[in-house]
């Protein structure tokens, strides 16, 4: 754990020590040693369950945009890739840089993403905490600011109704959960700043972050664009002095980068071609009636959102800080609390509102339930929370250290501790269903992995694939083959021309042969088979041995059918002279192509 984190020396006794023990008292250096084992042993909840959650990491395995996006990192390395999201896909250029950063290791780089971006974002939020508290002039315990950080990042990652494509899929969180935290941090150094080289240092920052973010993702550009705008109109009331000054000129600036990197991705031929495919230019998204069922579907993720009760372990955790927290007591700030929790609540409103008008386009009615899309605006409101807690917790403590009120204290910590692993036991249940999910896909994902790859390094270049989906994330053949895309990523991705649909999965190593061939009009069905590739079909005709220009794969016989019928002997010329029996499997009508299994 840390040390005392703040501006001021950390004398005062905590909180924490009191709601242990009950007591407050005059004698620093007792409820100082209690407050250590408190907050330390409190914290151990929400950092249990991150490295649950960080661990499960390993079981994540390519699906959906993933499947195009390896195939172009791997071939045409980090220059294709820019150039396939800028020129083709949506201009998100940062976004582009990103996915390099982890598909370039191909299947590791999505195993190591969740703990690598969960470490980031449990970094960012415990440096923010810090900065603000040295900031406001407070101390808090060792133990504090990191437990408010844990909590903050646990909710943040795993309250969504879909932790999976919130967290675990890389492709959807560099978009719309590491790009709000990339925006947080940002403000850190201007916290920090004490200097002009401080402050300058901290305006390059902005700007640089608002370049990234502005062609990174859209929404959190948005969110970014609402708190700065909200800033600047609630230090209008604020006095004048080099501090408002100074926040007004970095707001400017950060405003500035976000408009440069804006343009940049608007007027990429990639987000024209998102547009255009998707009919979502400026016109119709401001039309009234988009905009009123914007709003109606904002309402729905307002309900979703607002009753998912683990989100107010970030309150508890906001509460605990703030009753533990010491010095700058302004009795100005205390009677006008309502300022900052009004203009951050009308922020929140407002951005959540306006990254529904912009996704809305391209979702569509599913805006309302695609909860991997509201990160962008739900890390406000996480912060928001923990920000309410904060006051909660100052209002209760006393307003000067000599005052004696330890009840108020003592219950008010109690709650708020009792609150923080509640919630983390709240997500702790959905976390280990979905890690009985993702270690069943892994294992399918593997198996079919290994399986494609040895075909088609022995020369096939057409061959099933069953959908392993997980966490409601498209896959290959979804809607029981109906739904291709993408396939054609998948078949890149091993080299194939061309990947089929199977309903079952592939079984078994090298022992037979398979080849396709034309069907017979004229045949009959006979029976229904499992080829040793897994799917299932009907016997349709005694097979004609394969000819020497016949492309064949080698598949397990342990899974082939029951012998249908016999065929006379191939020719000596045959790849697979000796074979003399097989069966022909059929996934279509007459004219279509079909499998036939030699043993």
């Amino acid at each position: 754990m840390s040390t005392d984190t703040g501006a001021g020396p950390d004398t005062a006794p905590d909180a924490g020590g009191e709601a242990g023990g009950g007591g407050a008292g005059g004698r620093p250096r007792p409820a100082r040693r209690r407050a250590v084992p408190w907050t330390a042993v409190l914290a151990l909840a929400p950092f249990a369950l991150l490295g649950a959650a960080f661990r499960l990491g390993r079981l994540v395995r390519p699906g959906a945009d993933d499947w195009c996006f390896l195939p172009v990192v791997r071939d045409e390395g980090a220059l294709g890739m820019l150039a396939k999201f800028y020129l083709h896909d949506n201009g998100r250029v940062a976004n582009a840089l990103l996915v390099v950063g982890y598909g370039a290791f191909g299947v590791p780089g999505h195993q190591w993403f969740a703990p690598v971006s969960g470490t980031v974002v449990l970094g960012v939020l415990w440096a923010l905490t810090a900065a603000a508290l040295g900031r406001a002039g407070l101390t808090a315990p060792r133990g504090a600011v990191p437990l408010v950080a844990a909590t903050a990042t646990a909710v943040f990652l795993l309250a969504t109704p879909d932790t999976y494509k919130t967290f675990y899929w890389p492709a959807n969180s560099v978009s719309h959960t590491l790009a709000p935290v990339l925006a947080c941090a940002a403000v850190i150094p201007l916290l920090r700043a004490r200097t002009r080289r401080g402050h300058a240092l901290a305006s390059a920052t902005a700007l640089v972050a608002g370049v990234f973010i502005g062609t990174l993702s859209e929404e959190t550009t948005v969110v970014a664009c609402v708190v700065l705008g909200t800033v600047l109109l609630t230090g209008l009331r604020t006095p004048p002095g080099p501090g408002r000054t100074r926040v007004r000129s970095w707001c400017a600036v950060a405003l500035a980068g976000l408009a440069t990197g804006t343009a940049v991705l608007y007027l990429s031929p990639g987000a024209r071609t998102r547009r255009a495919r998707f009919g979502a230019d400026t016109g119709s998204m401001l039309d009234p009636e988009a905009l009123g069922a914007a709003l109606r579907a904002f309402g729905e993720i307002l309900g979703t959102v607002l009753t998912t009760w683990p989100y107010l372990g970030a309150v508890a955790a906001g509460v605990l800080l703030g009753l533990s927290a010491r010095g700058g007591d302004r009795p100005a700030d205390r009677r006008r609390p309502l300022l900052p929790v009004l203009a951050g609540l009308l922020a929140f409103l407002v951005s959540g509102y306006l990254c529904v008008v912009v996704t809305r386009p391209v979702l569509g009615a599913d805006v309302a339930t695609a909860s991997r899309v509201w990160g962008d605006f739900l890390l406000l409101y996480v912060l928001l929370l923990t920000g309410i807690g904060v006051l909660l917790g100052r209002a209760v403590a006393p307003v000067a250290p000599r005052v004696r009120r330890p009840a108020p204290r003592t219950v008010a910590a109690a709650v708020a501790a009792a609150g923080c692993v509640l919630a983390c036991a709240g997500l702790a249940g959905p976390l280990l269903r979905l890690e009985t999910e993702m270690a069943v896909r892994a294992h399918d994902w593997d198996h079919q992995d290994r399986w494609l790859r040895d075909r088609a390094a022995r020369g096939a270049r057409v061959l099933p694939y069953a959908p392993v989906p997980v966490g409601g994330m498209l896959e290959p053949f979804g809607g029981h083959g109906r739904r291709v895309w993408p396939a054609p990523c998948v078949a890149r991705y091993y080299h194939l021309d061309e990947v089929t649909y199977s309903p079952r999965l592939p079984r078994g190593g090298p022992g037979a042969t398979c080849v396709t061939v034309p069907v017979c009009p004229s045949c009959k069905t006979s029976g229904t088979l499992r080829t040793p590739d897994g799917t299932m079909g009907s016997c349709r005709y005694p097979a004609v041995p394969p000819s020497s220009n016949t492309s064949s794969v080698r598949v397990s016989p342990e899974t082939s059918p029951p012998r249908a019928t016999t065929t006379s002997p191939t020719t000596a010329s045959s790849p697979t002279a000796t074979a003399t029996t097989g069966w022909v499997w059929s996934s279509g009508t007459g004219g279509a192509t079909s499998r036939t299994c030699w043993p």
